[in-house]
């Protein structure tokens, strides 16, 4: 398993000069409110030596992590266990969310040899599990969706017994992209709804609601034997009747498993935090997920689409196999 994040260890986000270099779009926008971070949401520094030699690796096979590249509170945790997420289509992403610390810009040519790179690096280290996410590429005419299930494949041939988890971009416009990663067979299928429709123009403007809840139905028309997972953050101001609304919106999709964490906010020109929600509020959404009938639920400060994925995979198998049992 692989996942991506920066350890934000110190109490405020950086400052604007690495803001404007990693984001152009947002240079001009006024600094945002800093919270002070509450004590639920403290890490401990990447350390030691097995976080090394994920980094090696990672290195001198060329690869980019949402680890790094998303600034993920969770790096020294995974790192130190060898799990990590790799970001396919290079590290520049087309789109400007407010939330995301992914640089934006005009990305480079897709590189050829990254499947082969990133299934050497799975094998390498020995990964159960694996998680592959990207960059939007709204430049690419089908959106990176080739380059998934080259990636897909060539992990199949260098790693046959390591299940697959792909986090994907919305393929918005990009017709019959999904469906090519879909027939891939990917073990799970993962495309985050990020926050509630409300939010969606200032802080995902350049994808739709609808049209992601209605790329994980796809899947499980398709191939209803896939898993399909999406995820959410708090603290941008959405209230918990919406966040129950957006649950029952992904039952209705078939929705397999949801993860809900706290959004922490990169630099002072991203969106604002509106608050921390505690420890018990989380345990309350975890509550009122399992309630409306996920197979699984992640829920906490920390939660993030790929911690713990290998684990919960193999969480999310037994559930369904109980679920199957009784019926």
């Amino acid at each position: 398993m692989a996942t991506l994040i920066n350890t934000l260890s110190g109490q405020n986000p950086p400052q604007t000069g690495e803001a404007a270099h990693r984001h152009p779009e947002k240079r001009e926008r006024p600094d945002t409110p800093v919270l002070r971070k509450p004590d639920w949401i403290r890490v401990k520094a990447p350390m030691g030596a097995e976080y090394q030699k994920t980094r090696d690796i990672v290195r001198e096979n060329r690869l980019v992590t949402v680890c790094e590249e998303a600034a993920c509170p969770n790096i020294g945790e995974c790192w130190q266990q060898r799990h990590a997420t790799f970001m396919i289509l290079g590290e520049t992403c087309t789109r400007a969310c407010s939330f995301c610390n992914v640089a934006t810009g005009i990305p480079g040519p897709v590189d050829a040899e990254e499947p082969a790179n990133v299934a050497r690096a799975v094998a390498t280290m020995g990964l159960a599990h694996v998680v592959i996410t990207s960059v939007d590429r709204d430049d690419l005419a089908d959106g990176g969706a080739q380059h998934f299930v080259e990636t897909i494949e060539a992990i199949r041939v260098a790693a046959p017994a390591t299940t697959i988890e792909i986090l994907t971009p919305d393929f918005l416009r990009k017709t019959g992209a999904a469906e090519r990663v879909i027939d891939a067979a990917p073990d799970v299928f993962n495309h985050n709804l990020e926050t509630v429709p409300r939010l969606y123009p200032t802080i995902r403007p350049g994808a739709r609601y609808y049209h992601s809840l209605r790329l994980l139905e796809r899947v499980k028309e398709r191939n209803d034997q896939l898993f399909t997972k999406s995820g959410l953050m708090v603290g941008l101001g959405e209230t918990r009747a919406e966040i129950m609304q957006v649950m029952d919106d992904m039952r209705t999709a078939g929705i397999d498993f949801i993860t809900i964490g706290q959004y922490l906010q990169p630099t002072r020109k991203h969106a604002a935090i509106d608050r921390y929600w505690t420890p018990e509020e989380f345990k309350g959404l975890e509550a009122a997920a399992q309630a409306k009938g996920f197979l699984m639920v992640s829920a906490s400060p920390l939660t993030r689409s790929s911690h713990h994925a290998g684990d919960d995979f193999l969480k999310l198998r037994a559930a369904r196999a109980g679920v199957e049992a009784a019926q």
